[in-house]
């Protein structure tokens, strides 16, 4: 047999179930490309030669290749065909991860699933297979045509005046913000922002950055990483409380109040109003990450929180969560009493972001490619969020869905608050799916909870992870 046929796959029809030859045939190369028969840059068989030697029709084939696509399993290539994609990391290795958006959990976790593991929910992981690869390869060609040798060379820290300007807009019209060009600092993603604004901080004097409790253990621990303490600060079904923020003492705290993560909550009006004002009276600096401020999906996002006070808000954005993490393409709005500061510091860093990248999203933005983009993503992601919901309901009925119908992930809570979320995320695991265990963002004890990822898998991958979770967890819950 060729390498095209279906023994090159280790397929063979009679070991199929009579229905539900789509689902045996996307497991099936799911399986050879985890245990390494397939590996990343493997030609997969063309459709018709598979459908042919498996006896089946090529709608079979054609629709398991798509789910495999949208999984990131497979990549489709121009006069490639379809083949595997690469896999993150090896199964052993362990590798620095830092904080990027608030999604991210952690300085030292596994580069993917660890061994046994199907179905990784873990919060913060895109859709990666709905990057915009023809849009992007379209732009990068207009840019290239067109970029100048001195686009080329040792530009300003803030980075590229095209981005800068059209970022404005954007961020003008998306997000209510009222900031110039000259105010805006393209950053390698959230990262660099907490990074910057740290040694910015801790330069001034301030020896801490209050958090938001639960919140982003990776945002804690790079915070931590530049020597300040990071007090925490309760959330509740209203966003941060206020009156226990300025009990810290903390002249600076980071929030995420478009979609806070991970209890998914919005920071309500009249918080909103209190904490501005704390900001004012203490002479403090809020740091809003936008985090998921673009994924809202029962209605319109609420405005930033920089608009009503710019002198006391550094706004920072990236696309990680909108294109891919890797493309490190983030930015950051500080107060015009911090922006020399920052620019300082940026350019003491890494004199500036590289340069294609920005002038390629510039393109994106101004072309309405990353609007239409967005778009898409959402009703994506929609899709998703509503599959898991739904199976939450059937296979969990007794578990609690808490904050917006926003981000890329939610919460469930349980009736008792003495469960110990640890274990249940430990049974889950045990069952083939990876989940956090709400108590690993926070500082101090509180509900237990389960976050569940639901971005990058496909509507049935969510449905038969929430099945696997309730089979796994009905003896805890039924306690």
């Amino acid at each position: 047999m060729t390498r095209d046929g279906a023994d090159f796959l280790q397929l063979h029809r009679r070991d199929a179930p009579r229905g539900g030859l789509t689902a045996w045939l996307v497991g099936a190369v799911r399986t050879a490309v985890a245990d390494g028969r397939l590996a990343a840059g493997t030609a997969l068989p063309p459709t018709r030669t598979l459908a042919r030697e498996l006896g089946v029709s090529r709608g079979v084939v054609v629709e398991a290749y798509r789910r495999l696509t949208d999984e990131a399993v497979v990549v489709s290539r121009v006069g490639a065909g379809t083949v595997v994609a690469p896999q993150p990391g090896t199964p052993e290795a362990v590798v620095p991860r830092p904080a990027d958006d608030a999604g991210t959990t952690g300085p030292l976790l596994p580069a993917r699933a660890p061994a046994g593991v199907d179905l990784d929910l873990s919060p913060g992981i895109p859709d990666l297979s709905a990057f915009p690869r023809a849009a992007w390869l379209r732009a990068e060609r207009a840019v290239l045509a067109t970029a100048t040798a001195a686009d080329l060379g040792y530009g300003d820290p803030r980075g590229s005046a095209r981005l800068r300007a059209v970022l404005a807009a954007w961020l003008a019209r998306t997000r209510g913000l009222r900031a110039g060009a000259d105010e805006i600092v393209v950053v390698a993603g959230v990262a660099q922002s907490l990074a910057l604004l740290a040694q910015v901080v801790r330069a001034r004097g301030e020896r801490a950055v209050a958090i938001e409790d639960p919140g982003s253990r990776g945002a804690r621990d790079a915070l931590a990483h530049w020597g300040l303490a990071v007090p925490p600060v309760p959330v509740d079904d209203d966003g941060v409380r206020v009156a226990d923020l300025a009990a810290t003492g903390a002249r600076t705290v980071l929030l995420t109040p478009a979609h806070q993560f991970p209890t998914g909550v919005v920071l309500a009006p009249d918080r909103r109003r209190e904490l501005l004002a704390w900001a004012r009276s203490a002479d403090g600096l809020v740091v809003e990450d936008d985090y998921d401020a673009e994924h809202r999906y029962d209605r319109a996002p609420v405005p930033a929180l920089h608009a009503s006070a710019p002198g006391h808000v550094a706004h920072t954005g990236s696309t990680s969560k909108t294109l891919a993490p890797g493309m490190r393409i983030g930015w950051l709005i500080p107060p015009p009493a911090l922006l020399a500061e920052v620019v300082a510091a940026k350019h003491a860093n890494d004199l500036g972001s590289p340069v294609l990248p920005q002038l390629v999203l510039a393109e994106l933005l101004a072309g309405g490619a990353y609007d239409r983009h967005l778009r898409l993503v959402r009703t994506r992601q929609r899709a998703r969020r509503d599959a898991v919901v739904g199976a939450v309901r059937e296979h969990l009925p007794t578990a609690r869905i808490g904050g917006a119908a926003a981000g890329l992930h939610l919460v469930i809570g349980f009736p008792d608050d003495d469960r110990d979320d640890a274990e249940l995320a430990a049974r889950a695991r045990d069952a083939g799916v990876l989940v956090h265990p709400l108590s690993l963002h926070r500082q101090r004890p509180g509900p237990p909870g389960l976050v569940l990822g639901y971005a990058a898998h496909t509507p049935d991958r969510l449905a038969d992870a929430v099945r696997r979770l309730g089979r796994a967890l009905a003896g805890q819950l039924a306690r």
